[in-house]
């Protein structure tokens, strides 16, 4: 956390305006020993004085006191990992508490509060009894409503808008839900094809490929992500259920999905495993499972956006859907146990708690999760 400065940053000043202590001391109508003691952090001026202070060096008081109400987003992002961290080697309501001295010290700094609120989010399987998950819900629901209201950044405002109601989901509230998001969806074309025709036009080809690569890559995730809740509504059709399987399982190959954004993928297995469950296709559940463990046994942590060989112009791109919280990354520890949790521990599979092979899946997992 940020210390005040104000001992280092007064000196600093004083000297650049080239007076002693005793000048500064007589213009402020206080002895050179308080000054003194100011400067060496032994003691600290009044709050009165501050603006007097602040006001003979022509700085603000943040300035005068070192604390800067906003970060970069490198700073951002170092302190999302460091906190993440926190959480598999701290005791939960401890790791809380440091992001929560974090909230009231950058309490302006939305970009911030955003990562805190999905940090929050995404731990919440670590919370210690119901109870205590719902009210860190809740806070995290404040948060992105806190950002929502009072930050500027659109893509921020939008992201804090999804986050809203992805906790209002989990709080059981869906009629909120709808009121937040409406239902009239206005179709509107994407806007990448407009902006890479621009460069094209300004001569810049490598510009207008990043736009429309960032534009399938975004697209090709929604799509993956508008099929998963699709997949949960189908088990009573089996038709559709098998054929949204089908596409799934094709588009994941098309885009190489298990070395592109294996995380995804996982959700992908997980989702049509349950479908085939409840549809009464336990061999193809299974099956689905397998595939899950697998990948999640596999060499693909640490879990992180990244390209390929077709999407090689996005490096920068990724770095801002990290800021904005489209991929904040949990620490390893805690998303391998999310992993083992949700074949183990998942109340769709069970049923097949005592089948052997479903037990030998979890094993596997669980070894993997012990290498750690």
């Amino acid at each position: 956390m940020k210390e005040i400065h104000l001992g280092p940053i007064l000196t600093e000043n004083r000297r650049k305006v080239g007076i002693t202590q005793e000048d500064l001391a007589r213009f402020l109508g206080v002895s050179k020993a308080a000054v003194s003691k100011w400067e060496t952090g032994s003691a600290y001026p009044d709050i009165l004085m501050l603006p007097r202070l602040a006001s003979f060096f022509n700085i603000t008081i943040d300035q005068l006191m070192g604390y800067r109400p906003q970060l970069t987003p490198e700073e951002i992002r170092q302190i999302y990992m460091d906190l993440a961290k926190e959480f598999t080697v701290l005791p939960f309501r401890k790791a809380l508490e440091h992001c929560r001295e974090y909230i009231r010290e950058y309490s302006s700094c939305y970009p911030l509060l955003f990562q805190m609120g999905t940090l929050f989010i995404n731990h919440i399987s670590l919370s210690p009894s119901s109870d205590e998950t719902r009210d860190l819900i809740k806070e995290a629901l404040e948060l992105f409503r806190k950002v929502k209201a009072s930050g500027k950044e659109p893509d921020l405002i939008n992201g804090s808008t999804q986050m809203e109601a992805y906790c209002l989901l989990l709080l059981d509230r869906p009629a909120e839900v709808l009121d937040l998001l409406s239902e009239d969806l206005t179709i509107a074309g994407p806007l990448e094809p407009l902006v890479a025709s621009a460069w094209k036009m300004k001569g810049n080809l490598t510009e207008a490929k990043r736009v429309l690569q960032i534009g399938i890559y975004r697209d090709m995730l929604s799509l993956i992500h508008q099929l998963l809740p699709y997949i949960s509504l189908c088990p009573e059709d089996p038709a559709a259920l098998e054929e949204s399987c089908c596409r799934l399982q094709k588009l994941s190959e098309i885009f190489c999905l298990d070395k592109l954004h294996p995380g995804t993928l996982l959700s992908c297995y997980i989702t049509m495993a349950q479908s085939m469950l409840q549809s009464g296709k336990k061999k193809e559940a299974l099956e689905m499972l397998d595939a899950y463990t697998r990948l999640a046994s596999g060499n693909i942590y640490p879990l992180k956006l990244h390209g390929d060989e077709y999407f090689h112009l996005l490096d920068d791109w990724f770095e801002k859907a990290f800021i904005m919280g489209d991929y904040p990354p949990r620490n390893e520890r805690t998303i391998r146990r999310s992993v083992t949790q949700a074949l183990a521990e998942n109340p769709f599979f069970f049923s097949l708690k005592e089948d052997p092979r479903f037990q030998k899946m979890v094993h596997k997992l669980k070894e993997k999760e012990e290498e750690m």
